[in-house]
């Protein structure tokens, strides 16, 4: 498997990453539960990753614990 890390990636690789990670999420929130717990907009939750500024771990660690708000 290929690092996920952003200094393994580029932009276009974490997009796609992105994309594909939640392409089973159907929008329609029952999945995960996730924005209505705190977590903030799915689509704004990993755009640090996209831009290079938060690793994966790191957004996800701050989704768990109800620190991300979006």
């Amino acid at each position: 498997m290929k690092s996920l890390l952003i200094k393994d990636t580029t932009r276009e690789e974490r997009i796609r990453i992105i994309e594909e990670s939640l392409s089973v999420c159907s929008g329609s929130c029952s999945e995960c539960s996730a924005c209505s717990m705190g977590s903030g907009n799915i689509d704004t939750i990993y755009q640090p990753y996209i831009d290079g500024e938060k690793e994966l771990s790191e957004i996800n660690r701050e989704t768990a614990g109800g620190t991300v708000h979006c």
